[in-house]
C-alpha cells in the first residue's frame, strides 16, 4: 500500500485516461481491476469517478468489502477534496468510451463492455435512422424533394426556435429551482458541509454501535405468516371458482412479498452475497415474473445519484411522466444511453400527466414485465459483478413464473377468455399501490442539483420524502415509508427503519437538513402537485410556441 501524495491534476489526468479513480477516506482508489466484478454494477462506480465517495462506500459496503478495497489504493490525496465531474455526467461520454476501447487490443477484453455495445448497436441503428424517438418534425414530414427550398428553410427556422426557446425556458425554471434549493437548506459552502458530514458519519457510527444493523430474522416469521395466508386465500378462492375474488389476493400477495425481494437486493437480510441473492432471485423471478438484476442495476444508481433527471433512471418516464423542467431540454440518459426527445407526443401528455398517473400506476405491473426481460436479454445483465449463475438463475425462476401463472393458472386453469383477461386485469391493478408507494418518496421531490459540494447526506434528505403512519400499519408499506432514512442508510434492516427514524429526526434538527414527512394522502397530495406545477409549465411554453408561430415573431422574417 503506496502512502505517497497524489495531486489533483494527476488523477484528473488518469481518469482521462479512462480510469475510474474514486476518492475514500483520503485515499485514491483505482478501480479498474475491480469494476467489472463490482456486484453493484459499473455505473454504481462510474457515477463516483473523482469525487469523494466516502460515505457512499462506507453506507453501502460490509467490513471485510472496505478493507478489500485497501489493495485499490494509488496514493493519498489532500483534503478536503474538491470533488470532479464524472464522466459519465457527459453527454460525449459513450462516444469516448467507444473511440477508447476501439484502441486497446481485443485481446485483452475479458468480457463485452455494455458501454461499446451500445455504441455500436447505435451506430447501425444511425445507419438506417435514429434510435431515439422522432421528433414530430420527422415523423411524417413531407419528402424532401417536394418542399421548396424557401419552405424547408423556414420549417427549419420555426423547429430551431422553438427549440432555443423550450431549452431556454427550461433552463429558467432550473435557475429558479436552484435558488429556492439554496433559500431552503444550510449553506454549501466547505465548512458547512464538513460540519453535516462530520455529523453524519457520527449518526453511523450509533447507528451501528445500538445494534440496528443486526436483522431480527422473528419479525421475518411474521412477514412468513401473512405472506402464505395471502397465498393460501388466493388458492382457497381459485379452487372454489371465486376468480376475481381470487385475483384479488393474488395480487396483494405480490405487492406483500416484494418488500422483502427489496430487502434482499440491499444484502439487508443475512448479508451474505449468495443468501440474499437467491432469496431475491425466488421473490422477485420466480413468484413474481419480475428480474431482481434488473431492479438492483437500476436502484443501485437511484440510490446514488437520487431525482438527478439526466441520471436517475427512476425517473427517467417520457413522454408519459415530468417530474422536472430540465426533461423539455431533451436529456441524455447515461443510465440508458438513450436520448429522452421532447417531442410531440411529450407536448401532448404531460399537460394531463396528474389526471393520467394513477391509471399509468394501475398498469405499471406489465412495463416491468418487459423491462425484466430486455435487461436478462442485454449485456447488462453480466455487469453485475460477481457470480457467474445470477443470470441463468433468474433466468430459470422467470420461466418458471410464466409456466406456472401464465401456463397453468391462466390457460389451464381459468376456463374462459373473459374470466382470464379479468383476471390478468384484476390481480396485477391490485399492485398499483405498490407503485404509488415506490413513487411517493421521490417525483414530489427536487430534482436540481446544487453543485459538487453538496453533501451526501443533505442531497438524499433534500430529494427524499418519507411517509408517516402508525406503527401497527408498518405492514402495509412495508419499510417504504421510511425511504429518507433508507436512503441515509440502506443497509438497515427494514424493520428496524422506525428505530432509526428518531435519530435522523434528531440529526436533521441539528444539521438544519429539512427532514420531509408527510401522510400517506397528504404525500399523494405532494407528488400530485409536482406533476401539476411541471404540466403547468410545459402548458405556458406551449401557449408561448404558438403566439410565436402565429406573429412570427423570432422566426427570422
Amino acid at each position: 500500500m503506496s502512502e505517497k501524495e497524489i495531486s489533483a491534476a494527476r488523477i484528473e489526468e488518469t481518469i482521462e485516461k479512462h480510469h475510474p479513480i474514486v476518492i475514500h477516506e483520503g485515499h485514491a482508489l483505482d478501480l479498474s481491476d475491480w469494476i467489472d466484478h463490482h456486484p453493484g454494477g459499473r455505473l454504481s462506480i462510474l457515477h463516483m469517478v473523482g469525487r469523494d465517495a466516502t460515505d457512499e462506500i462506507n453506507i453501502y459496503h460490509s467490513n471485510k468489502a472496505l478493507l478489500m478495497m485497501k489493495r485499490h489504493r494509488i496514493g493519498r490525496v489532500r483534503e478536503p477534496w474538491a470533488n470532479l465531474e464524472p464522466p459519465i455526467r457527459s453527454p460525449s461520454y459513450y462516444e469516448n468510451v467507444a473511440l477508447h476501447k476501439e484502441r486497446v487490443d481485443t485481446r485483452r477484453r475479458r468480457s463485452v463492455d455494455p458501454c461499446l455495445a451500445a455504441s455500436i448497436i447505435s451506430k447501425k441503428l444511425n445507419v438506417k435512422g435514429t434510435c431515439s424517438r422522432r421528433s414530430d418534425a420527422s415523423a411524417g414530414a413531407i419528402p424532401e424533394k417536394m418542399l421548396s427550398s424557401d419552405a424547408r428553410t423556414y420549417n427549419e427556422s420555426v423547429e430551431s426556435t422553438r427549440t432555443i426557446y423550450r431549452q431556454r425556458y427550461a433552463t429558467e425554471q432550473e435557475e429558479k429551482e436552484i435558488a429556492q434549493g439554496v433559500r431552503e437548506n444550510p449553506s454549501l459552502d466547505t465548512a458547512t458541509q464538513r460540519a453535516i458530514t462530520i455529523d453524519y458519519r457520527a449518526l453511523h457510527q450509533q447507528i451501528k454501535d445500538e445494534g440496528l444493523y443486526r436483522c431480527n430474522y422473528a419479525e421475518y416469521g411474521i412477514e412468513m405468516i401473512r405472506y402464505m395466508g395471502l397465498f393460501g386465500t388466493f388458492l382457497a378462492f381459485l379452487n372454489a371458482e371465486w376468480y376475481l375474488t381470487s385475483a384479488m389476493f393474488l395480487g396483494m400477495f405480490w405487492q406483500q412479498i416484494m418488500f422483502t425481494a427489496h430487502d434482499a437486493g440491499h444484502r439487508g437480510i443475512t448479508g451474505n452475497f449468495i443468501i440474499d441473492t437467491l432469496i431475491g432471485a425466488f421473490i422477485a423471478d420466480f413468484c413474481c415474473g419480475l428480474s431482481i438484476g434488473w431492479w438492483k442495476s437500476s436502484h443501485n444508481v437511484h440510490h446514488l445519484v437520487t431525482n438527478m433527471p439526466e441520471h436517475d433512471p427512476d425517473i427517467q418516464n417520457l413522454p408519459l411522466f415530468s417530474t422536472s423542467p430540465t426533461y423539455l431540454k431533451s436529456i441524455l440518459s447515461s443510465f440508458y444511453n438513450f436520448q429522452f426527445a421532447w417531442d410531440s407526443a411529450a407536448d401532448f401528455l404531460i399537460p394531463y400527466q396528474k389526471y393520467t398517473y394513477y391509471p399509468v400506476m394501475a398498469l405499471a405491473r406489465f412495463n416491468l414485465y418487459i423491462l425484466s426481460w430486455l435487461h436478462l436479454c442485454s449485456p447488462r445483465a453480466a455487469q453485475l459483478g460477481a457470480a457467474w449463475w445470477t443470470r441463468p438463475i433468474e433466468l430459470l425462476f422467470m420461466a418458471c413464473y410464466w409456466v406456472l401463472f401464465g401456463y397453468k393458472l391462466v390457460w389451464l386453469t381459468l376456463p374462459s377468455w373473459p374470466i382470464r383477461i379479468a383476471f390478468v386485469l384484476v390481480s396485477h391493478l391490485i399492485t398499483m399501490v405498490l407503485h404509488v408507494q415506490i413513487t411517493l418518496s421521490h417525483w414530489g421531490m427536487p430534482t436540481v442539483d446544487l453543485g459538487p459540494t453538496e453533501s451526501f447526506p443533505q442531497r438524499q434528505l433534500r430529494t427524499t420524502m418519507d411517509v408517516d403512519c402508525p406503527a401497527w400499519l408498518d405492514w402495509l408499506h412495508g419499510g417504504l415509508q421510511f425511504q429518507a432514512v433508507h436512503h441515509l442508510f440502506p443497509r438497515v434492516p427494514r424493520h428496524n427503519l422506525r428505530k432509526c427514524q428518531e435519530l435522523v429526526k434528531e440529526f436533521s434538527d441539528k444539521t438544519g437538513i429539512r427532514y420531509q414527512c408527510y401522510g400517506f394522502v397528504e404525500g399523494n397530495k405532494v407528488v400530485l402537485s409536482r406533476l401539476e406545477e411541471v404540466a403547468n409549465m410545459v402548458k405556458m411554453m406551449i401557449d408561448c410556441q404558438k403566439d410565436m408561430a402565429e406573429t412570427g415573431e423570432g422566426l427570422g422574417h
